[in-house]
């Protein structure tokens, strides 16, 4: 996979990039990214990149020429998915992370100011994507979130492939609980069912406990989700609980 970041703040990237997974990745050439400041495509004499919204208004909005001309400069002959990072978009979701990570060239596009020439969301991108419902000052951090979480799907980046496959979200469902050694620490003693070797039983275990994390947490997620006969039972047993 490649990445193209348009940014007009390049150096916001660079401690994301390299650090942790996503230096590893790079290292291991299972994904290569580029930094654009698309301040650089623009054809104004001072190098704009803003100005102020027909019809009035408070702030600036980005106009089209300079995002237009960066596209075009890394899309060159491939098809690849243009991601407009914008609090109108769609909410993200491991879905999508899992949908963004099947392509081969992804370019994200992070604005500033009060937003975009509308031109730009109808004519250049092929989505839309917002991590969540608050207000952030630019793209950028959402454009890192959504690169890690893609980044990190990617064949043989994680040491093992079944990390990738448990989180949370990924089975649609939120993750059981984790232990490690020591078994006792200050008197916190680790469930026993996970010491006793026998791996049936811990997967029940494991399957009810993520069950019941979901029940807890984030019970919108049971609406969509589809439940065995098995899950049904658990989660009856867990309410009467």
């Amino acid at each position: 996979m490649h990445i193209d970041i348009l940014t007009l703040f390049p150096e916001m990237f660079h401690g994301v990039m390299e650090s942790s997974i996503l230096k590893k990745a790079k290292e291991k050439e299972q994904f290569s990214y580029q930094l654009v400041d698309f301040r650089n495509y623009s054809t104004h004499k001072h190098k704009k990149v803003d100005d102020y919204p027909y019809g009035g208004g408070a702030g600036m909005v980005l106009t089209p020429q300079p995002v237009f001309d960066a596209v075009g400069a890394v899309k060159k002959e491939s098809r690849p998915r243009v991601v407009l990072l914008c609090p109108q978009g769609e909410t993200y979701t491991q879905r999508k992370a899992e949908e963004l990570a099947k392509e081969d060239h992804l370019i994200f596009i992070c604005g500033h100011y009060e937003g975009y020439d509308e031109r730009i969301r109808e004519h250049l991108v092929t989505d839309e994507i917002s991590i969540g419902d608050y207000v952030l000052t630019g793209g950028e951090l959402g454009a890192m979130v959504i690169i890690d979480s893609v980044v990190r799907l990617l064949p043989e980046v994680l040491g093992n492939e079944e990390s990738a496959q448990q989180d949370s979200f990924s089975t649609g469902l939120l993750e059981h609980p984790h232990y490690t050694r020591p078994s006792d620490f200050r008197g916190l003693k680790v469930p026993d069912v996970l010491l006793s070797g026998n791996h049936a039983n811990i997967e029940a275990w494991r399957r009810k406990e993520s069950l019941k994390r979901t029940v807890q947490r984030r019970p919108d997620l049971l609406e969509n989700h589809e439940l065995s006969e098995a899950d049904k039972k658990i989660l009856r047993e867990i309410k009467n609980d």
